[in-house]
């Protein structure tokens, strides 16, 4: 059985935090968000057919290639980072009405995309570059697979993984701290703050999408419950490492077996056709 952990904070007898009602209504949007995202993500997926495990860009211009990323991060990160979200709403209840607060939280989930965005840019790049070489050097791919593998595994174990971690699993002194951001903008930059520690945090598994294909959605799926039991699990940190030595066996695997590199094959003629 799994246990889950909570980062709100239990109700008090003031009427400081959210109404069990407005709780209940956030939780809500933030499924219905996310789950809007995987059938978007999903008919996009099939839209691209055999383009979707193409290596690089699938022929994405950049501005349409960050819309598809940003639902991407929304139908993958909105889960895990709703109690964030959440505990923030009620952090700021006694502040304010009810539609300020929800433009309030709307700032925030933009700050947390704003940095997932940023984090597209950078993935619009090394996949540009990828299927460059890829296309000039097709043999190229599983030693480029194998050194993606071999990064995200290492990055399971390292210092960055554990401090943003850290950061993911308790927020709530944090949110203490953002209580005390100067008031311009200060829930984009909330939302911003926290999307870097999560960007810090998931960037060696996102990149694993390159040699296992960017529209993916078996990858995807498996990665964003990675993600949420990082997070949420209390054995999420036993969790990471786990991930990390199944991402070292994959890198051993890889120059071997073409298999594990979907999205870093070129296709056939006939496929292209």
């Amino acid at each position: 059985m799994l246990h889950i952990r909570t980062l709100a904070p239990a109700p008090a007898q003031s009427g400081s935090l959210l109404p069990r009602r407005e709780l209940a209504a956030a939780w809500t949007l933030m499924v219905l968000l996310a789950g809007l995202a995987w059938v978007l993500t999903v008919a996009q997926s099939r839209d691209m057919d055999d383009m979707a495990m193409e290596p690089g860009t699938m022929g994405l211009a950049l501005p349409l290639f960050l819309l598809l990323w940003v639902t991407m991060m929304v139908a993958m990160m909105f889960p895990s980072v709703a109690p964030v979200a959440i505990a923030w709403a009620r952090a700021i209840g006694r502040q304010s009405a009810g539609a300020t607060r929800a433009a309030r939280v709307t700032q925030f989930a933009a700050g947390y995309l704003l940095s997932w965005t940023a984090f597209g840019l950078l993935a619009y790049g090394a996949l540009a570059a990828t299927g460059k070489l890829v296309d000039s050097h097709p043999g190229a791919g599983r030693w480029l697979g194998t050194a993606v593998f071999l990064l995200a595994g290492l990055s399971q174990f390292g210092p960055l993984k554990r401090v943003c971690l850290l950061h993911c699993r308790n927020p709530l002194a944090h949110l203490i701290r953002y209580a005390h951001f100067r008031p311009w903008a200060r829930d984009l930059r909330v939302g911003a703050h926290h999307g870097l520690y999560c960007v810090g945090c998931c960037w060696g598994l996102m990149i694993v999408l390159i040699p296992l294909g960017v529209m993916n959605v078996a990858a995807m799926a498996g990665l964003a419950a990675v993600i949420f039991l990082e997070k949420l699990w209390r054995w999420g940190p036993w969790l990471t490492w786990a991930v990390g030595l199944a991402f070292l066996v994959l890198a051993a695997l890889a120059p071997f077996q073409d298999g594990l590199l979907p999205g870093l094959e070129m296709p056939e003629p006939s496929m292209m056709m």
